[in-house]
């Protein structure tokens, strides 16, 4: 039995992203901010920090003697070599994030942190709708053209499962306003986040499904001003190495006092 094809196809990935151009990173720029506040937020100082990324020229230097390595299905990190691990913008198009998230967890020492961003939800909702709605009008047919998104909720139960205490996931909404859908699309490919799925269609799309696209986008998500609006959801993942010194629940029954008295009011049964 053959083995699925991988949602992406990583040569085309690789591609996409050497024609990125430094003055679209716009995006990075915001995570990279996000993060490093997170980070000034735990009172530690990390020594043996790690970056995983496509872009290392965006990520380096984002803590003192912070190394970087490359974004690929198995990870070149060492197991218990870093007290922080930092998964920067590349989750989003994994073949298999939970790998990707117990590599990194296996590379911290115990007690160390992980933080990861990537793209999430609502992300590119706008055009993926014009465009398969296009597609299916013009030619009765349709194509993967934007990667699948992870909402918040599934990308943090991934933490749990990769194994890391105390997991937390949030998101950061960023809507950006652009002067036409084309220039949205232009931006895209600036930023390195164009089509690279295995399942794309592999001919140039009719230039009917564009013109009928871009006209949808623009009646559906155009502002006042004539231009459009896109939507990016920034996920950030967090979470630890476990360790005994973390905080831990306490079990069912085990507390010494009872809600009420805690809330200073008077306990009542239920009604049958």
């Amino acid at each position: 039995m053959n083995a699925p094809a991988p949602l992406t196809d990583t040569a085309a990935l690789t591609a996409r992203r050497r024609r990125a151009r430094a003055d679209a990173m716009f995006l990075h720029h915001t995570a990279r901010e996000e993060i490093q506040d997170r980070l000034e937020l735990v009172n530690r100082a990390f020594k043996h920090a790690v970056v995983v990324t496509g872009f290392p020229q965006l990520w380096e230097n984002l803590s003192a003697d912070c190394a970087i390595v490359s974004e690929q299905e198995t990870l070149p990190l060492q197991p218990a070599a870093h007290d922080l691990v930092v998964h920067a913008m590349g989750l989003h198009w994994a073949n298999d994030p939970v790998g990707q998230l117990i590599q990194c967890h296996r590379a911290l020492k115990p007690d160390g942190l992980f933080l990861g961003v990537c793209f999430g939800g609502q992300t590119l909702h706008e055009l993926r709708a014009c465009l398969a709605e296009a597609e299916v009008a013009q030619t009765g047919g349709l194509s993967p053209r934007i990667a699948p998104m992870g909402e918040v909720r599934d990308l943090g139960a991934l933490l749990q499962r990769a194994g890391f205490a105390l997991p937390v996931a949030d998101v950061l909404t960023q809507r950006v306003e652009y002067k036409s859908p084309l220039h949205l699309m232009h931006d895209l490919r600036a930023m390195g986040e164009t089509n690279a799925l295995t399942g794309r269609l592999r001919r140039p799309t009719r230039k009917a499904v564009m013109t009928d696209a871009m006209a949808r986008y623009q009646s559906a998500f155009g502002t006042d001003t004539g231009r459009v609006t896109a939507t990016f959801d920034l996920v950030f993942l967090a979470g630890w190495a476990p360790d005994a010194s973390q905080p831990k629940a306490l079990r069912p029954g085990s507390a010494q006092q009872r809600l009420a008295d805690a809330l200073n009011v008077a306990e009542r049964p239920l009604p049958d």
